[in-house]
């Protein structure tokens, strides 16, 4: 163990204890106070903070295109890879107040492999039940963290399930030619075989309001919204909801079934897949083109809804700049962005 300082965060007045040997972002997590964050590698600036009082920070290796030179040397820092040698104060550019103090305390266990199937051509649905502890709890959104066997390297994923299936947790993984993890859940992860994870992580969730919802995804980005509208469904919430979908072909399409029948569980709820390079084989008669495209084409003013995007990092950047130009305002576009390691592996 290292030495032991005080971080306090501004404007929100909370103060943690920072243990030298680990990142302030774990810190906060280990004491359930929920900062903003994404990749948790330095690459996606989601935790990008300005130290207001304190110079003695050292850095874990992250990338300059999420802090470049000048940036550090203005005071900026990553907390996801900072580490603090003295009593700090940081000024967090980007937070939630609802989220912030609200987070649950990160948890260790051990799953079994349920399932593990194919969802589409290169996804796959892996179902795991919780042998221990008695509980890792979470909210719908969240994403856990799955150690790869034999390795001491991890990979994150976002839940599809609620915590009402205690002690199931549902994932969409997308497979990647040569992944670490999903190279063996392709291959060699099955039923019975059990799996270090530790959670939850993340503050993709529903935020409380009566504000028409929409909901923007792609690839395995699919999960964490799924897990949202299943939320919905189970605790009776009625907010209108358009949830927007982008593939590429009709093989590409998951949970296609299910996503119709919340159409009928949740009253205002309208389900949009679109496919940009629909194939003749796909008898296709919805809509077409970048899910960005299409919705620009069926939105005319986003001023007054809350929109919740997920997916790779080119689909996010891309729906958020299109709900700004349809008059969506930052503070209410939640995403999470599902980053690449350092390896041939998709987060989450």
């Amino acid at each position: 163990m290292g030495e032991k300082h005080r971080v306090r965060f501004e404007p929100v007045g909370i103060e943690i204890e920072v243990d030298s040997d680990q990142t302030i972002l774990r810190a906060a997590f280990e004491q359930g106070v929920h900062l903003m964050h994404g990749c948790k590698e330095g690459q996606c600036a989601s935790c990008k903070s300005f130290v207001l009082d304190g110079e003695d920070i050292e850095l874990d290796s992250y990338s300059t295109f999420a802090l470049p030179e000048f940036e550090k040397d203005e005071g900026l820092t990553l907390l996801c890879r900072a580490h603090a040698y003295e009593d700090l104060t940081i000024e967090l550019l980007n937070y939630d107040e609802e989220v912030i103090a609200s987070g649950l305390p990160l948890k260790k266990g051990t799953v079994e492999v349920v399932a593990n199937e194919p969802v589409t051509h290169d996804m796959r649905h892996l179902v795991v039940k919780l042998v221990e502890p008695e509980e890792i709890a979470y909210f719908p959104g969240q994403y856990m963290d799955f150690q790869v066997p034999g390795t001491d390297a991890t990979r994150s994923f976002s839940m599809a399930a609620t915590p009402s299936r205690e002690g199931i947790f549902e994932f969409v993984i997308r497979c990647y030619p040569g992944g670490l993890f999903s190279g063996l859940l392709a291959e060699g992860i099955g039923p019975g075989d059990r799996l270090a994870v530790e959670g939850p992580f993340g503050a993709f969730r529903l935020r409380d309001s009566l504000a028409r919802l929409v909901f923007v995804g792609g690839g395995a980005g699919i999960a964490p919204l799924l897990a949202l509208l299943r939320s919905m469904a189970e605790r009776g919430i009625d907010r209108p909801v358009t949830f927007y979908y982008g593939a590429r072909t009709r093989r590409d399409l998951p949970f296609e079934e299910e996503l119709t029948k919340l159409c009928e569980q949740l009253p205002g709820f309208v389900f949009v897949p679109a496919l940009s390079e629909p194939s003749a084989d796909d008898a296709w008669n919805g809509e077409t083109g970048l899910i960005t495209d299409v919705v620009a084409r069926r939105e005319s003013d986003l001023s007054g809804v809350d929109a919740y995007v997920c997916g790779p990092p080119p689909m996010v950047e891309a729906a958020i700049a299109t709900l700004e130009r349809l008059g969506r305002t930052q503070d209410h576009i939640y995403y999470d962005k599902f980053t690449t390691t350092g390896e041939p592996e998709g987060e989450k």
